[in-house]
C-alpha cells in the first residue's frame, strides 16, 4: 500500500473506534534505543526511516515530529505522502500534546457552531474544550510518558484510549519478531553469577516491600540472567520480558529462542514461558508490584490487577548494572586494547593507503574499512552503533549518518570526524577522533580542536568528592570554549554498558537535573565538541571510569575523593593542536597518555604498525 492508502485505512479504523486522532510512536515495547524491524510502525506508516519520530493522524491532517538530525531525510522521504514535517528541535515547534489541544479544540468550536463538521469523528465535544479521544498503542509508550500525555490532554478535556490500530493494518510482509537463539554470557566475562544477581535484586525489592517486579528493558534482562542475543542491531540483546518474584523468576521468550543446551548458571532458578504469555501472568499477580515507569510500557502496567499495590520507582537493576565489577572493568580494558589495535591499523591505512594510486574513498567506504579492521579482533561481535564518519561540513551534523547514495567523497585534505565503537565479549567501546587529512590547517580549526582537547583533558583530570553528580562536572569540559563564546548542545558524557548498550544510565555528564551521583565502577564517555555549520565538526571522545583518588596530604577532611581512569587507548592528531593555548600540565598529560598507549598497544602490533604508532605517540617537546 502507498502511504496515502495506509492513512485512509487508518482513518477508517479511527472512525470505527470513535477517535479524533491517533498517535504512532517510533518506539518498541522495551524502550529500546535500537528496535527490531517488527516494531517499526512509524516507518511503515509514513515511509520515514529515521531512528526517531512520531506520527499524529487526524481526520484531515497527518504530521511527523522528528529532531534536527533528520530534517533533510524527512523532507525527502515524506514527499508525496501528504504527511507534514514538524521540526521539533525548532524553538517555535509545538509539542504533540500542544498541537492536539489546539487542533482538536478548534474542531470542538466548529462543531458547537454548526460549521461544516462531521460529528461522526467524535462523540464528546464542548466549546473551548478538546474534542473526543486520542488513540495510541500502549505497548509503545512508557508508563510515565503515557501518564504525562494523558494528564496534559485531560486538562483540555481530551481523552486517551489504549488501542493498537496498526496491527490489523500491517498484515502484508510485516517482519517477524527475531527468533535467533540466545546464548549464555559466561561468569568469566560477567564477573557475577545469576544466583547472586537474583538475590541482590530481591533484596532491593524487599526494601520496597514488593512481592514482584516487572522487567521489560532488554539490557536489564540480559544483565540479570547473564544472557546475550542477536535480536537488536548493535546491541547483544534478547527480546523478552521477566517477572521476578521472591520465590521464582519467569522469563517470557519465544520457545524457539531457548538454546537446546541448558543454561549452566540457571539450574532451577528460572522458568520459561512464551513471550506473549506475560500479560496473562501479570494479571494473576498479588500484593505489591514494583516497576520502573520510565522503562515499563503502559500495556504491561494496565495488566497489573487493580487490587495490587503498585510502586513506580527507578529499577534497581539499572543502578546495579551501571556499577561495573572488577571482572567487567578488566574486560573493558581488554576490549579497549583490542579496539586500539584495530584503530591503529585503520589510521595507518587511512594515512598511507586509502588514497594511493588514485583510489576514491567516501564516508561509507571509510566506515566499512574501519568495521573490517575491528572484525579481525578475536572477541569482536558487532559495532556498538552505526559509525559516524563526517567529512568537513558533515562532521558538524552531530548525529550524522552517511548513506551510500548521498555520502560525501573524502579527499586527502580537510577534516574527518570519526565516531565509532565495537562490541566485544570483553566489553563495549565508543571512541571519537577528529583528524586532519591534508592541506594547510586553518588557524580557527586549530583553536577549535585545542579548546575541545583542553576540556576533554580537564574532565579526565577531575578530582571530586563522593556524592558529586555528572552535571556538576559538565562545565569542566566546556570552560575553555565558553571563554571563547562557544558551546555545544549535546551531552558531554553518557553511561556505557558492559557488552550491552553503548548508551546506558543512570549516570551521565550533561546540563540536566539528573540526581545520580558518580560512583566507583561507573563507565562514562568524555566527548566535548565544536561544530561549525558547513565547515567542520570536531569531537574528541574517550571512555573513562570512576576510581578512588589517591589520598592527599593537603586534605582537610576525611571525605573520600574520586577521579577518573582513562580506558580508551588511541592517539590524538597533534598536528591540529594550537600549542600557544596549551599549558605545561596539559602537555605533560598528553605525553604520559601517548606513552601509555604505545607501551600497551605496540606489543600487539606488527613491526610496521608499531613504527606508525611510535610516530603518532612521540613526546611533544613544547617550550614554556
Amino acid at each position: 500500500m502507498k502511504v496515502t492508502e495506509k492513512l485512509a485505512a487508518l482513518r477508517g479504523l479511527m472512525r470505527e473506534q470513535g477517535l479524533s486522532a491517533y498517535i504512532v510512536h517510533g518506539a518498541d515495547p522495551h524502550a529500546s534505543e535500537y528496535m527490531a524491524a517488527h516494531w517499526m510502525e512509524m516507518s511503515w506508516l509514513s515511509g520515514f526511516k529515521g531512528e526517531t519520530g512520531t506520527v499524529v493522524v487526524t481526520m484531515d491532517k497527518a504530521l511527523l515530529w522528528t529532531d534536527s538530525r533528520y530534517y533533510l531525510q524527512a523532507d525527502i522521504e515524506l514527499k508525496d505522502s501528504t504527511i507534514g514535517l514538524m521540526r521539533e528541535s525548532d524553538i517555535d515547534c509545538p509539542t504533540i500534546a500542544e498541537w492536539l489541544i489546539e487542533t482538536l479544540s478548534k474542531v470542538s468550536d466548529e462543531a458547537a457552531g454548526g460549521d461544516a463538521y462531521d460529528k461522526s469523528v467524535c462523540t464528546t465535544c464542548a466549546p473551548g474544550q478538546g474534542c473526543g479521544v486520542v488513540g495510541l498503542n500502549p505497548e509503545m509508550y512508557s508508563v510515565n510518558a503515557f501518564r504525562a500525555l494523558k494528564e496534559q490532554l485531560g486538562e483540555a478535556g481530551i481523552g486517551v484510549h489504549s488501542v493498537d490500530l496498526i496491527k490489523p493494518l500491517w498484515t502484508d510482509a510485516r517482519p517477524a519478531i527475531p527468533q535467533a537463539p540466545f546464548y549464555e554470557f559466561e561468569v568469566g566475562y560477567a564477573g557475577e553469577d545469576v544466583a547472586s544477581k537474583l538475590a541482590r535484586v530481591r533484596e532491593a525489592m524487599r526494601q520496597k516491600n514488593a512481592n514482584a517486579m516487572v522487567i521489560s528493558a532488554l539490557d536489564e534482562i540480559a544483565w540479570l540472567l547473564n544472557i546475550r542475543g542477536k535480536d537488536v542491531e548493535y546491541n547483544p540483546l534478547v527480546i523478552s520480558y521477566v517477572v521476578l518474584e521472591q520465590d521464582r523468576c519467569t522469563l517470557f521468550v519465544a520457545p524457539e529462542k531457548v538454546p537446546s543446551v541448558a543454561h549452566s548458571q540457571w539450574g532451577e532458578q528460572v522458568a520459561i514461558q512464551g513471550y506473549e504469555e506475560v500479560f496473562g501472568y501479570i494479571r494473576q499477580l498479588q500484593g505489591t508490584v514494583l516497576y520502573d515507569g520510565a522503562r515499563v510500557n503502559e500495556a504491561l502496567f494496565e495488566a497489573i490487577p487493580e487490587a495490587c499495590r503498585k510502586v513506580n520507582a527507578q529499577s534497581p537493576i539499572m543502578v546495579m548494572k551501571a556499577k561495573k565489577n572488577t571482572v567487567e572493568l578488566e574486560g573493558e580494558r581488554i576490549a579497549m586494547r583490542e579496539d586500539a589495535v584495530a584503530l591503529t591499523r585503520f589510521f595507518r591505512w587511512l594515512e598511507e593507503e586509502a588514497f594511493a594510486n588514485g583510489q576514491v574513498q567516501t564516508e561509507c567506504t571509510i566506515a566499512d574499512t574501519l568495521h573490517d579492521f575491528r572484525a579481525m579482533g578475536k572477541h569482536f561481535t558487532d559495532e556498538s552503533f552505526g559509525t559516524i564518519a563526517g567529512y568537513n561540513g558533515n562532521g558538524a551534523i552531530v548525529h550524522y549518518s552517511a548513506e551510500p547514495d548521498t555520502c560525501a567523497t573524502v579527499r586527502p585534505e580537510g577534516m574527518l570526524l570519526l565516531d565509532s565503537g565495537g562490541q566485544y565479549l570483553d566489553g563495549t567501546t565508543d571512541i571519537t577522533r577528529t583528524v586532519w587529512l591534508g592541506g594547510e590547517i586553518p588557524a580557527q580549526a586549530k583553536r577549535d580542536y585545542t579548546y575541545v582537547l583542553k576540556g576533554h583533558i580537564a574532565l579526565q583530570q577531575a578530582l571530586f568528592p563522593r556524592g558529586t553528580r555528572g552535571n556538576q562536572l559538565d562545565a569542566l569540559a566546556k570552560q575553555y570554549m565558553w571563554a571563547a563564546g562557544i558551546t555545544y548542545g549535546h551531552g558531554t558524557g553518557h553511561g556505557v554498558g558492559h557488552f550491552l548498550g553503548c548508551h546506558e544510565g543512570p549516570q551521565n555528564v550533561r546540563t540536566d537535573n539528573n540526581p545520580t551521583a558518580l560512583e566507583v565502577g561507573h563507565v562514562i564517555s568524555d566527548e566535548p565538541g565544536i561544530y561549525r555549520t558547513g565547515e567542520w565538526g570536531i569531537r574528541t571522545e574517550n571512555l573513562i571510569t570512576v576510581v578512588p583518588a589517591p589520598a592527599s596530604e593537603a586534605a582537610t577532611t576525611n571525605d573520600q575523593f574520586l577521579t577518573f581512569e582513562t580506558l580508551t587507548l588511541c592517539f590524538y592528531d597533534t598536528q591540529l593542536i594550537d600549542f600557544s593555548l596549551m599549558t605545561a600540565d596539559e602537555i605533560a598529560w598528553l605525553n604520559a597518555y601517548h606513552a601509555r598507549v604505545y607501551a600497551e598497544i605496540a606489543p600487539l602490533l606488527s613491526a610496521e604498525d608499531a613504527a606508525f604508532l611510535a610516530g603518532k605517540c612521540k613526546a611533544l617537546n613544547v617550550k614554556y
